[in-house]
């Protein structure tokens, strides 16, 4: 080995210290393949993903299917049953996050709690059915926290006790 000899790869170097099997370096090696999903397609006899959704006392159960982005709470349109714009803004969240807003039909049936808890249910059961039609939305739909069941739940009364915490007004006399 010269001085003037230079290194520029790592077989250079394999071969300057005489490491390097020749049937190894000339080996050719596989293309690399597309990782698969984690996750495979969850779909019933009729094409659709169901997922069940939860919100305090509400739960949802939710049918996904591609569409024109109906959605049918109870056997009613969204507008009829969510009145107000900002439970229907609730409903539709997962969808704008994915960016698939009016791609996807949704029929569902909610049961217990009000009408916020039956929106927050329907928005879990959506994203988790989204995730079951689509698995790469997956991370994005985890990612702003829709997965995740919201577990707060009105706390139940005590004895001696007004409410949960409240107690009752003093009387001095």
């Amino acid at each position: 080995m010269s001085d003037n000899d230079t290194v520029e790869s790592l077989s250079d170097l394999k071969e300057l210290t005489g490491d390097a099997p020749a049937a190894e370096a000339e080996a050719p090696t596989e293309p690399a393949t597309p990782a698969a999903p984690l996750r495979d397609q969850e779909l019933d006899g009729q094409g659709r993903a169901y997922a069940t959704g939860r919100r305090k006392d509400a739960v949802a159960r939710v049918w996904l299917k591609p569409g024109s982005g109906k959605i049918t709470v109870n056997g009613r349109d969204q507008e009829v049953y969510f009145a107000r714009p900002t439970l229907r803004l609730v409903i539709n969240q997962p969808f704008q996050i994915v960016g698939r807003a009016g791609q996807y039909d949704v029929i569902c049936t909610v049961k217990g709690g009000g009408l916020s808890g039956q929106a927050g249910a329907v928005k879990h059961g959506i994203s988790q059915a989204l995730t079951k039609y689509e698995p790469e939305l997956r991370s994005t739909v985890k990612a702003a926290g829709f997965l995740t069941r919201d577990s707060r739940v009105v706390e139940r009364k005590k004895y001696g006790r007004a409410k949960a915490r409240r107690s009752f007004q003093f009387s001095k006399r």
